[in-house]
């Protein structure tokens, strides 16, 4: 399976609760740390939620 590697690239302040629950569903807890995940369909939406708060890349 793929891997993607996740960046939080922009902060959660000013974003609704369940934005800001979807980053930390996403192991997300701090600006510009990076976690890598199985690019399943579950990750992958929950990325998109967020897709203006982070930055995605192919793990390799």
């Amino acid at each position: 399976m793929a891997k993607i590697r996740v960046k939080q690239v922009k902060s959660k302040i000013n974003c609704p609760l369940t934005q800001k629950r979807t980053l930390e569903a996403l192991g997300l807890r701090k600006l510009g740390q990076v976690v890598e995940h199985d690019a399943t369909a579950a990750i992958l939406g929950m990325v998109n939620k967020v897709k203006h708060l982070v930055s995605v890349e192919e793990a390799k």
